[in-house]
């Protein structure tokens, strides 16, 4: 039996000092929900924007595997320019976010105790200074390979603050109810971020590519000024209740607990209750894997973040290095189209979030969009090289396919795992949970791009057969849940039809 410990509330955070600049009789509800929304999305999307950089200079990095390329860049930049070069730019790629999948998990546990604009403010301006100097080794002549590794190290442990942090945020704001749709349009930050990263960072691309990551990095610094400023983390900090949840009604509720009970043979895990109303119930590490369904929706997002990073950080090289109806494109020219995937992204995390909401089922939704995904790839990889318009559409396509599940589970699924029935009362369990999930994720997200820096010499074909590989493994990995969920549909029927007849 699962025991969660209960712990007395502690004194809630000071309200940000920003708010004063708003008379308070203007600051409603609705208001302080607009305001959250706002900031947590400029603020994930500018973490993206600062992640995009690596991406975009890969192909100035590294000597063209196609002699017959336009260099535009000499011979690249040491220690990248070699035949080794991919290998070199996948091991960074992994430096970078291992430390971000070792770092979100003590992050998460940190956002559970600690003031959560405080520590995303320190995440945005620790990740802003690290981006920063990455890019002062354009100016410096910097070309020590265990330099650039060591910055992405702690740029990775910065970024890691991030997540948990802006979804604990957003799920203590809004309730359950239509929970997929808002977290669907909201968690389209990423694809914004990774748009406006992309397109700064190659709009500049002829000034050195050291101004790709100067100008993101000084963005995500001003951002973090404004969330230190204005965020109000939870409503009992200015005087509003925390949204409530109709647990009883939710058919996900019904197959996270009918799943919990086949995992463990009907054994009952304990409810935690706060000692008062306003407490805040503590959640372990182990403890928060242990509940329903996080162990499933964590390493599918393992094999989903695994496919998404992998397009994140190759697509602009993949298109510079792949001719598109007879064309090599430019480094430019390459950066700003990849960013349509970026747009696919924003359609798919919205449509995952308002089909699951329709349905009332997540799992089912996210195998839905799985599956469409893999013929998609594969018309991508056959087709997208006849003409432009078919690269296009067919990037969108994939872009919306892909990122709607890996959207739907780190923003929506988790906030649901995190604030469940069975640890009611516990909010502070939220972050902890986001954390696991996303953690177990990123590890993914860390080995997509170094695999792909090794399988790419080898051939494109190579890259996208991983990539569909792991996107059958995260299906599969749902199957349990699904049919949870399908049993959970048709026990609600059944009660319907009764009450009918009783009637």
């Amino acid at each position: 039996m699962m025991q969660l410990k209960t712990i007395t509330p502690s004194p809630p955070p000071h309200p940000p000092p920003g708010l004063r600049l708003f008379p308070a009789a203007d600051r409603s509800r609705k208001f302080h929900q607009l305001l959250v929304l706002l900031l947590t999305f400029s603020a994930y999307a500018a973490f993206h924007a600062s992640r995009k950089p690596p991406s975009i200079v890969k192909a100035i990095f590294t000597t063209p595997l196609n002699q017959t390329l336009p260099t535009e860049n000499g011979t690249g930049w040491a220690p990248f320019d070699g035949p080794d070069g991919p290998h070199r730019l996948g091991e960074l790629d992994l430096s970078f976010l291992l430390a971000y999948a070792i770092g979100m998990y003590f992050a998460g546990h940190l956002g559970d105790t600690v003031d959560l604009r405080i520590l995303l403010t320190f995440g945005m301006v620790g990740s802003g200074i690290f981006v920063t100097i990455f890019g002062l080794g354009y100016f410096l002549d910097l070309h020590s390979f265990r330099a650039f590794l060591m910055i992405q190290l702690l740029c990775g442990l910065f970024q890691s603050i991030g997540w948990p942090c802006v979804v604990a945020v957003v799920g203590n704001w809004f309730g359950k109810s239509k929970r997929g749709l808002i977290m669907g349009v909201w968690n389209s930050h990423t694809s914004v971020g990774n748009i406006v990263g992309s397109v700064v960072a190659s709009s500049v691309l002829g000034f050195g590519w050291g101004w790709s990551f100067l100008l993101p990095g000084f963005l995500i610094m001003a951002v973090a000024v404004f969330v230190y400023l204005f965020l109000v983390v939870h409503p009992e900090i200015v005087g509003f209740e925390v949204p409530g949840e109709n647990a009883e009604s939710d058919v996900e509720g019904v197959a996270l607990v009918e799943s919990r009970k086949v995992e463990n043979g009907d054994v009952d895990v304990d409810v935690v209750e706060s000692e008062d109303d306003g407490g805040l119930a503590a959640i372990g590490f182990l403890d928060a894997w242990r509940l329903p369904n996080v162990a499933s929706f964590a390493f599918c997002l393992f094999f989903s973040k695994l496919v998404a990073y992998t397009f994140l950080y190759w697509l602009p090289f993949y298109i510079r290095n792949t001719a598109v109806a007879g064309v090599h494109l430019s480094h430019k020219t390459a950066g700003i189209l990849s960013t349509i995937f970026d747009i696919g992204g924003v359609f798919g995390g919205i449509s995952a979030g308002y089909v699951s909401d329709m349905i009332e089922a997540r799992g089912a939704t996210s195998v839905i969009f799985l599956l469409l995904s893999i013929p998609a790839l594969i018309s991508y990889r056959l087709y997208g090289s006849i003409s432009m318009f078919t690269n296009i559409s067919l990037m969108f396509a994939s872009g919306l396919l892909v990122n709607g599940p890996y959207s739907l589970i780190t923003t929506a699924v988790a906030a649901d795992l995190g604030t469940q029935s069975m640890i009611r009362g516990s909010s502070r369990a939220l972050a902890t949970v986001t954390a696991i999930i996303d953690g177990t994720g990123s590890v993914g997200a860390a080995l997509g791009p170094l695999l792909a820096g090794y399988i790419s010499t080898r051939g494109w074909n190579s890259v996208f057969f991983m990539l569909i590989v792991s996107i059958s493994c995260a299906a599969c990995l749902l199957i349990r849940v699904v049919k949870n969920e399908i049993k959970g549909k048709l026990n609600e029927g059944r009660w319907l039809w009764l009450s009918i007849v009783d009637r």
